[in-house]
């Protein structure tokens, strides 16, 4: 099933249980696949699942990162709500990687592709994302790969 069609079917089944909530972040979620849809001028035929997991990861994020701000300011019952919609929307991602999992493929690609010191980093980055998709988050992507090229 499309990650589009499992999104909708989820809409339906918050809204049929009355999980506003649910409905509410999904409903966010739609808006923001519709948009993408209209800038890429695919509406008729939507974006590839690929996208919508981009897109889900960006607004995952956002959320992480507002999640932070508000506690900076003291605002926990904010946090706590852009959290809980992080994890709500994070259901739709693919399975993380763990730093360790992530660690191996950054050396790899390191050692395949010849990289040394902090000037490669930058195709270091792009090599380990087009390779891990969205399993890994960026930040820690980068993370990793400015560790091993500064030790090596």
């Amino acid at each position: 099933m499309a990650l589009k069609d499992k999104i909708n079917d989820d809409l339906k089944a918050a809204l049929m249980s009355g999980n506003r909530f649910t409905a509410e972040v999904l409903r966010g979620l739609k808006a923001v696949i519709l948009n993408e849809e209209v800038a890429q001028g695919k509406r008729d035929d939507g974006v590839d699942d690929e996208t919508i997991e981009k897109l889900i990861a960006r607004e995952v994020k956002k959320r992480n990162e507002s999640a932070i701000l508000y506690v900076q300011a003291g605002r926990e019952e904010l946090a706590e709500n852009e959290k809980a919609e992080a994890e709500a929307m994070s259901v739709y991602l693919p399975k993380q990687l763990t730093d360790e999992q992530v660690s191996v493929v950054v050396r790899r690609v390191i050692s395949d592709s010849g990289a040394n010191g902090l000037a490669d980093m930058g195709k270091t980055i792009g090599a380990v994302k087009s390779e891990l998709g969205n399993t890994a988050d960026g930040s820690v992507i980068a993370r990793l790969v400015k560790q091993e090229l500064s030790e090596g």
